[in-house]
């Protein structure tokens, strides 16, 4: 998988697990959205990592890591619900982020060999 497939797989799941947790909870929480908002940021980083701009792909991996970051917080709280969907969703956005982050990482060394030989 190359780096650009995995933030777009990684911007389209944090929209919707965003999206269901918002409507899960009743619309009741706008903070729900947070990382959908991400979501669209890395959509909007798409052209340009696939086209291997490397300030548009270090604007998508700090993003990527932002979210990470913040994505702690709701996980601690679904493992402690012990909620069912909280935790699928959350589990959903934190893999998906840590695999973008390692495509990202991979495609970045592999971008400094191609440029070393």
């Amino acid at each position: 998988m190359k780096a650009h497939t995995a933030s777009l797989t990684n911007a389209l799941i944090l929209i919707v697990c965003s999206i269901w947790a918002f409507v899960a909870i009743g619309g009741s929480s706008w903070t729900a959205l947070i990382p959908a908002m991400f979501g669209v940021l890395l959509l909007a980083c798409y052209r340009g990592v696939r086209d291997e701009n490397k300030t548009i792909a270090h604007i998508a991996v700090v993003l990527t890591l932002v979210i990470l970051v913040a994505l702690y917080m709701p996980l601690s709280s679904a493992l402690d619900d012990g909620a069912f969907g909280p935790l699928v969703r959350s589990l959903a956005m934190v893999v998906s982020t840590l695999v973008a982050l390692v495509f990202f990482i991979k495609s970045f060394r592999d971008a400094r060999r191609n440029r070393a030989a």
